[in-house]
């Protein structure tokens, strides 16, 4: 072993990391000290931080799996995020206090995927404080002396070397007990109530969520990221060399008016195919001297699962040098190879002795400030998960990946009985939630409510669309409300092209006449043949003046470097809107017409235009859109997406994009933003916006205290910089799109999914805050997915009806799509712009198209 490898192995690069199996040294993680004042109140900080720098043992306690991870660590791993449970934003709005629920629309009766957690009455957990004395240095022992004392205990107990938690009060506050070593020494045992935690506390949530896990383990489920799934049930797809593994997303929450299970049916998609497979095929298709760059820049970054113990690790990084012939120190500082650890730890021989080491660095989830440790996986023993872009463009493997993956109502709603029939039916898992006093209840089912469906209103016309997910059909030969002819533009293709792009020019012009857009012929720039990507911009720079209105490109094939080139090119360099089409989109025979609709569509966008409107009650409403995304290229950088309306119909929009140099998931640019979008409102309309109504898109589980305490304090601090007396009314709405409830409509003595436009705000939402499920679009197949909308801050008084038939509403304005989307509007254009400039520019858009639809 050489001297790099074993400085990389002395205390850092060890294998796997998981239970049972060595792992990497470290210092303890310690809370982060930002804790919400409602959970000081609940318990104190010394008894809090103490519970969770320590961890749960195995014996008689909560997870076998458990052991070496804290509270936080395991309960984190759930939905049931822990940050946001100390999150209290409805009780700061007056208006929704007695009530958030809406009463306008259909009722409609759902059955949901949320269970009934049984609980005997006045229930409680009893937290304790334990000391021993003389003070005792191992924590197993601890555990051993306290659990001696069963009898008086009982069975239901997890105590993690400092606290102890029970199902049933102990007689007295204070409790003395006594212990005799094995040595012989008496220890004297303290152990002392604390506190009575009711149900609905945050800490009795977490704990549930644990419990729980447990019940899983004992249906033979893996935990895989935060999901379980059953790698004894397998569903094979041999023609495409996929493995499925059926399992379930669960939680447990303190909704409306009890604690709930929420479950859901989950995928983990799985290539039959290892690291070192990929790498030998690798080996044989591409030039020898370069393939340790090809490697690293095919499979860095990718997520690899291990079956050995069923964990998923992200690989970082290769290490040549180390091989399975190599030794690292165990625990007891022994050394061992890889080649013998295997084989005694999992009874695996490995087959090749060459093979490099992959390095996957494993951070910390509760202090960043930590050193990640550095784990060496085997690439015969990793085996790749997810698909790759290339998989995901193959039509026929996305066929056959969906008729196992989209289950209709119907097929889920069989897999969750299966799931709710197992608990109770196998003893172990039964007894594993009743040893605490828990009973998994029925289903639940509630009564929803459903919108009127929204006219779209033309330039002379309204229609009533037939299909509330596809409405091209009814506004066939209808205008749209308004463009600027395309007089001055460019169009470029190589001559083998030359004919696609002559029909699609005449395919504009036919669809373009009766929707109002006159589009002249452009200019032609044919090149004999496009080499590469600088090509298309040096042929750009000489005929680019400035009152070019739009660019053009039709590429001979799906080249990424060169689509970014152009991007890049005409958003920074020479700003003007560009539209590219591919060459093959353009030879499908009888789509001519459908394709050159959707992109005369685009174009009108890009132009500044607007296409269709819906009736907007409320006046001078300005609205917005946030959404943050990484940076593909700068891995430290995130990108802050940031789209507002500027007129009160809602059909104009300016766009700004701004880039982070932190990777974090929180925006610091609003104030900036938000002054741009208020300026340029004024300018359009020659007054400040009364209402303003913001969409916070792209939100993760745990950083909902993070957009309340930093996030709308920037957007309420530029609102006085306008004028003296303006206060306008504003509200900041949290939008999530994945979400485990699921809704299902009964119909013919089946399941079937809800209508479009179908509201729950009841029973499934949560009492600390205003909040919402919406379904908005129309699900051809498989489940539909509610978005969850979480209003944290209004001052504006609106009902909960206005406030969620507004909501809507936007789903009706996105351009890229004449048909309804889950989102409103001005959150997808901000994705959309975020996601071209993270995949494709990598810098700001230039202002001069901010007031263009230009990244659709």
């Amino acid at each position: 072993m050489n001297g790099r490898a074993r400085a990389r192995a002395r205390g850092q690069a060890l294998p796997g990391g998981s239970s049972g199996q060595p792992g990497s040294l470290g210092s303890t993680p310690t809370l982060p000290l930002s804790l919400s004042r409602s959970l000081n109140e609940i318990i104190s900080v010394n008894l809090f931080l103490n519970l969770f720098k320590t961890s749960v043992n195995t014996a008689d306690g909560l997870s076998a799996g458990d052991s070496g991870c804290t509270l936080v660590e395991r309960g984190g791993k759930t939905r049931c995020n822990f940050q946001d449970l100390g999150v209290y934003t409805r009780e700061t709005m007056a208006h929704v206090k007695e009530s958030k629920t809406g009463s306008s629309g259909i009722p409609v009766k759902v059955v949901t995927n949320l269970y009934n957690l049984g609980l005997p009455r006045e229930w409680q957990l009893y937290q304790y404080h334990v000391t021993f004395s003389p003070e005792l240095e191992s924590k197993r022992l601890r555990i051993a002396l306290l659990y001696s004392h069963t009898e008086l205990l009982g069975k239901a107990k997890a105590f993690d070397g400092a606290i102890l938690f029970l199902s049933q009060k102990l007689e007295n506050q204070i409790t003395e007990l006594s212990s005799v070593t094995k040595r012989g020494e008496t220890v004297n045992i303290t152990i002392t109530l604390t506190n009575e935690l009711a149900s609905s506390s945050p800490v009795c949530i977490q704990f549930f969520n644990i419990i729980f896990k447990k019940v899983l383990k004992k249906l033979s489920m893996y935990q895989v990221g935060r999901n379980f799934y059953s790698p004894s049930d397998p569903v094979e797809i041999p023609q495409h060399k996929l493995t499925l593994w059926p399992g379930f997303a669960v939680s447990i929450t303190q909704f409306e008016n009890r604690v709930m299970l929420s479950a859901d049916v989950s995928h983990k998609v799985l290539r039959s195919e290892t690291v070192l497979e990929f790498m030998t095929n690798l080996y044989t298709r591409i030039d020898r001297s370069c393939f340790i760059q090809t490697c690293e820049k095919e499979l860095v970054g990718l997520i690899v699962l291990t079956r050995y113990n069923n964990k998923t690790y992200r690989i970082d990084d290769f290490d040549w040098c180390v091989k399975p012939t190599d030794t690292f120190p165990k625990r007891d500082g022994t050394e061992i190879s890889y080649i013998d650890y295997y084989k005694q730890q999992y009874d695996i021989t490995l087959t090749d002795l060459n093979q490099p080491m992959l390095v996957s660095r494993v951070k910390s989830k509760q202090n960043s400030t930590v050193e990640p440790r550095v784990v060496h996986l085997i690439p015969e023993l990793c085996y790749l998960t997810g698909l790759t872009s290339q998989a995901s463009a193959d039509f026929h493997l996305m066929r056959d990946l969906s008729k196992e993956m989209h289950l209709s109502p119907e097929q889920r709603q069989q897999r969750l009985s299966r799931l709710a029939d197992n608990i109770q039916r196998i003893k172990e898992a039964r007894l594993e939630l009743e040893m605490w006093g828990l009973q998994l209840g029925c289903q639940v089912s509630l009564t929803g409510r459903v919108i009127p469906t929204e006219k779209i209103l033309m330039q002379e016309q309204t229609c009533l669309p037939m299909s509330a997910g596809d409405w091209s059909k009814d506004m066939r030969n209808m205008k749209i409300i308004g463009v600027q002819c395309l007089d001055n533009w460019l169009m470029l293709c190589s001559n083998r092209n030359g004919e696609q792009a002559e029909n699609l020019l005449n395919c504009l012009k036919r669809v373009g006449s009766p929707m109002g857009f006159h589009i002249e012929y452009p200019r032609m720039l044919s090149l004999k043949y496009i080499k590469g990507p600088s090509q298309i911009c040096k042929a750009n720079q000489p005929v680019l003046q400035p009152e070019v209105q739009l660019v053009m490109c039709v590429l001979p094939s799906n080249q990424k470097d060169c689509y970014d080139l152009i991007k890049k090119f005409l958003s920074l360099e020479r700003p003007v809107p560009s539209q590219c089409v591919l060459a093959r989109t353009l030879n499908k025979q009888g789509m001519m017409m459908s394709v050159a609709t959707k992109i005369a569509m685009q174009i009108i966008c890009k132009l500044g235009g607007e296409l269709w409107a819906v009736e907007i009650p409320l006046k001078s409403l300005m609205v917005i859109g946030i959404d943050v995304n990484k940076d593909a290229l700068n891995k430290g950088s995130s990108i802050v997406g940031f789209v507002a309306s500027t007129n009160s119909k809602i059909t104009r929009w300016f766009s700004r994009c701004i880039l982070q140099n932190t990777g974090t998931d929180i925006a610091d640019c609003l104030k900036v933003c938000m002054k741009g979008a208020i300026s340029k409102w004024y300018k359009c309309n020659s007054e400040l916006p009364a209402r303003i109504i913001v969409y916070r898109d792209g939100v993760p589980d745990g950083k909902l205290k993070m957009v309340v305490d930093y996030e709308v304090p920037q957007l309420l601090s530029v609102l006085t910089e306008f004028a003296t007396n303006y206060r306008p009314k504003v509200s900041v709405i949290v939008v999530r799109k994945k979400c485990i409830p699921r809704f299902f409509a009964e119909a013919n003595r089946s399941l079937q999914n809800p209508p479009v436009g179908t509201v729950v705000d009841t029973e499934a939402t949560r009492p600390e805050w205003y909040d919402f499920y919406l379904i908005s679009q129309l699900a051809r197949q498989g489940t539909v997915n509610p978005t969850y909308y979480n209003v944290v801050y209004d001052n504006s008084g609106l009902k909960p009806d206005h406030m969620q038939r507004l909501t809507y509403k936007m789903c009706h304005l996105y351009y890229n799509w004449p048909g309804l989307i889950r989102v409103p509007a001005p959150c997808q254009y901000a994705h959309k712009l975020t996601f071209l400039v993270g995949q494709s520019i990598h810098r700001e858009p230039s202002l001069e198209l901010a007031d263009k639809l230009f990244y659709l």
